[in-house]
């Protein structure tokens, strides 16, 4: 009875060990026991044979302070192999998963998918990886994605709409980047005061020191306005900003990759026959505006290319790969910096760089660009227009 009421205590006190402790103390109680403690100690503990040999050896050979000191609980490289170390393409198919359901916004460092652990684990097993989606939980938490609850908005057109239609610009970019056909994303950035104006951010200066500006940003104490249009490549991570001088035109934005084309597209892809750009949907590149279309015509006239358009729903422009991928290390380089002339903008434009190797270069375009431009119905219907049969009125090709 007494034996009983000891062997209980031990397995008590044995279960609020850490798993260094729990291995040295059956250890010594097996060699407490003597001959055949090992055997009796597992059936008594249900402590494996291996871990309580392991336990004496360790402590026959006073390693057990070596593992304290280092704060560790077994061995550097000790223990099971995660399912990532012995597998890395699992990693790079949840990235892939995630990158065709993402719904967040991609300017901000925290993500967020709108597709359950559950279900990427299902997908994963489906293609024979041993996965839980409590695995899945943690790498997508190590990304930095989290869950998220909905949120109210102003957003035009409806959800399965939009979904489609992130789901189509996937697809439709993952197979022109296989044949080695170019991808851009389009778009125009803010508009810029020319001129001693502040800019907003911080740079690093001597106390006291600080760069002096106009207290009023009057358009006419300017030298102008700067409107960046900017083309990025998505095969190649390079990056071309036309710097307007007069209004962010249909005209100019086709005039923007026209000049794109001409110095840099021609030269890296020679062989192309067609082009896919992604734009937003609005703004000089709007899906409705039948001046960008007349005005893309003429450029697939003179370059002999298909040109396949891709529009963005209404209110997700930070969707855009532009934004986050260009746009924004831009503003990061001249942050602080007052932009007082057309030079100096082109010089920090061409001097944004990334980790990752992005390129940009950059151009003044002086050309004045007329608003209020119209085109005929006439006009219009002779534009070699073909809509999509997945949502048309965002999707079409320009022969």
């Amino acid at each position: 009875m007494q034996r009983d009421a000891l062997l209980k205590k031990k397995l008590n006190y044995l279960s609020t060990l850490n798993e260094l402790d729990a291995r040295h103390y059956v250890a010594l109680w097996a060699m407490e026991l003597g001959w055949g403690g090992v055997s009796r100690v597992h059936e008594s503990s249900g402590m494996s044979m291996d871990t309580i040999r392991k336990g004496i050896r360790e402590v026959s050979n006073q390693s057990v302070s070596l593992l304290k000191r280092q704060g560790r609980l077994r061995k550097m490289g000790g223990g099971r192999k995660n399912i990532i170390t012995k597998d890395p393409e699992v990693k790079k198919r949840i990235d892939e998963i995630l990158e065709e359901t993402t719904a967040g916004d991609p300017m901000s460092a925290l993500r967020w998918t709108n597709k359950s652990t559950y279900a990427i684990a299902r997908e994963l097993t489906s293609e024979g990886k041993r996965i839980s989606e409590d695995t899945v939980r943690r790498i997508i938490k190590k990304e930095d994605y989290s869950l998220q609850s909905n949120v109210k908005s102003k957003e035009s057109g409806n959800s399965g709409e939009r979904d489609s239609q992130f789901r189509y610009i996937n697809a439709q970019v993952k197979r022109f980047a296989r044949g080695g056909t170019p991808v851009i994303s389009v778009d125009t950035k803010k508009k810029e005061l020319v001129g001693n104006f502040k800019n907003q951010g911080k740079r690093w200066h001597k106390k006291g020191e600080a760069e002096m500006v106009n207290i009023y940003d009057f358009a006419y104490l300017s030298k102008g306005k700067a409107i960046p249009y900017g083309i990025y490549e998505l095969l190649k991570n390079n990056g071309f900003v036309n710097v307007g001088m007069s209004h962010d035109t249909s005209e100019f934005a086709v005039e923007s990759i026209r000049k794109w084309w001409k110095h840099i597209g021609k030269k890296n892809y020679p062989k192309a026959h067609a082009l896919l750009i992604c734009a937003d949907g609005g703004g000089s590149n709007a899906s409705r505006s039948r001046l960008w279309k007349y005005h893309l015509q003429k450029l697939a006239n003179e370059t002999n290319l298909q040109i396949i358009v891709s529009h963005y729903p209404p209110g997700t422009s930070k969707w855009n790969k532009i934004e986050h991928k260009m746009f924004s290390f831009i503003s990061m380089n001249w942050k602080g910096k007052p932009l007082l002339t057309y030079e100096l903008i082109i010089n920090l434009i061409q001097n944004t760089t990334t980790k990752m190797g992005l390129s940009i270069s950059a151009k003044i375009d002086r050309k004045i660009y007329k608003l209020g431009e119209k085109i005929s119905k006439q006009k219009f219907e002779r534009i070699n227009l073909q809509r999509h049969k997945i949502n048309p009125q965002w999707n079409y090709t320009i022969s």
